[in-house]
């Protein structure tokens, strides 16, 4: 099993920029595939995107693409995701996500095992 921590969350004006992070649990965090999902109030959790053990792979949803990057440490145990030219809409709840056979492109929820507790992020406008 792997347990995850997310950190970074906060308040940050449209246009601007964020890094969250999630860490890892356990020594075997190299072989999970890693995602970033979000739930904004009264929606349901959307994918974000992810990233594979090596990090050679990643895919992003059209809704952030150019503008959040994936990347992953696996020395640190650690995932990230680089927001930039965050926008009003993407406000949510960030989830990290860990799995060991998912796809790197699944965006269904239910597939994923592992869930950290989320961290908020608001972008005002």
């Amino acid at each position: 099993q792997v347990q995850l921590v997310e950190s970074g969350g906060g308040l940050v004006q449209a246009g601007g920029s964020l890094r969250i992070s999630c860490a890892a649990s356990g020594r075997t965090f190299s072989r999970y595939i890693m995602g970033w999902f979000r739930q904004a109030p009264g929606k349901e959790r959307e994918f974000v995107c992810a990233i594979s053990q090596s990090g050679g792979k990643v895919v992003y949803a059209d809704s952030v693409k150019g503008r959040f990057t994936i990347s992953r440490d696996n020395a640190k145990n650690t995932v990230y995701l680089q927001m930039n030219s965050l926008k009003f809409e993407d406000t949510a709840v960030y989830f990290c996500a860990a799995d060991l056979q998912v796809g790197v492109a699944t965006e269904s929820p239910l597939l994923w095992d592992y869930w950290g507790q989320g961290t908020q992020v608001t972008v005002s406008s």
